[in-house]
């Protein structure tokens, strides 16, 4: 049986770790957010060979000590709920364990033989970024936003892609293959690429009457950009007027997002700040 001063710590560091509420809690992830930054940093200018062959000393220490210091954060992590397990095999549990363990790996396939394989599971660090959005705020926001707007997204997915096969058939008529125009998948394929406004120049009309088709599509396709736009920033208005939940996590499910006015778990019962 745990005494109450263990308890104690094992809360204050629950609430540093797990909490963007307190002083403390926010400096974590500040810090945590700042060392998830320069490590995606350090794994980039790696792949840089002119770089890494100059720079190779500070960038393999640097990662080492990010390393290290992710590593503290995956065990405290666990040692600090009442349920390891499921911070463990949970989606952000898999994500640490992936981003921290390729490092040390490395150190276990020393041979010139597994360089490449030992290159490819370092790669896996760059899941360090992943964990950026845990601590964005906005993010469950803008996510219950997307969810709303889907469906009306789908639907003007759906127009666009009509619009691309009537307008793609048509060049196919108007312009034929001489002008690259070879097939109505063909003729799509520049629909879309124009109605996007990419245009990679790889097809284009000739005939005066394609041309003044071409100019109507061009022009529809930067209202076309505009409306998925104004969709989901309806839906992210209304979202002010949910529920405001905040960053606290169950220290006994790991369960999120609950009430600020919440005193239970909304999954398990637990009691969020449990008095030692």
């Amino acid at each position: 049986m745990s005494s109450p001063n263990h308890q104690k710590w094992r809360k204050t560091l629950h609430d540093i770790i797990y909490e963007a509420d307190t002083p403390l809690g926010k400096l974590f992830d500040v810090v945590l957010l700042i060392l998830i930054l320069l490590s995606v940093i350090l794994v980039m200018m790696e792949s840089v060979s002119s770089f890494d062959a100059k720079y190779h000393e500070y960038l393999y220490v640097g990662e080492w000590v990010i390393t290290i210091f992710f590593t503290v954060e995956y065990i405290a992590r666990i040692i600090t709920v009442k349920q390891p397990k499921k911070y463990i095999f949970s989606f952000y549990g898999i994500i640490d364990f992936l981003s921290t363990i390729p490092l040390y790996l490395s150190l276990l396939f020393a041979g010139s033989s597994y360089l490449l394989t030992v290159r490819a599971l370092r790669l896996l660090r760059v899941f360090r970024i992943l964990k950026v959005t845990r601590y964005i705020g906005e993010a469950n926001k803008l996510k219950k936003a997307l969810n709303h707007s889907r469906p009306k997204i789908l639907v003007f997915l759906f127009a666009v892609l009509i619009m691309s096969v009537i307008f793609g058939t048509l060049m196919y008529l108007i312009e034929g293959e001489e002008s690259g125009f070879k097939s109505i998948p063909a003729s799509i394929y520049w629909c879309i690429v124009t109605l996007t406004t990419v245009g990679f120049g790889d097809i284009a009309p000739v005939t005066p009457l394609g041309q003044f088709i071409a100019a109507i599509i061009m022009i529809m396709g930067y209202g076309i950009i505009a409306v998925p736009t104004g969709i989901v920033s309806a839906e992210y208005s209304k979202s002010d007027e949910y529920v405001h939940v905040n960053s606290q996590q169950c220290p006994n499910c790991h369960a999120s997002k609950h009430r600020d006015d919440a005193k239970f778990c909304h999954k398990c019962g637990e009691e969020l700040n449990p008095e030692f």
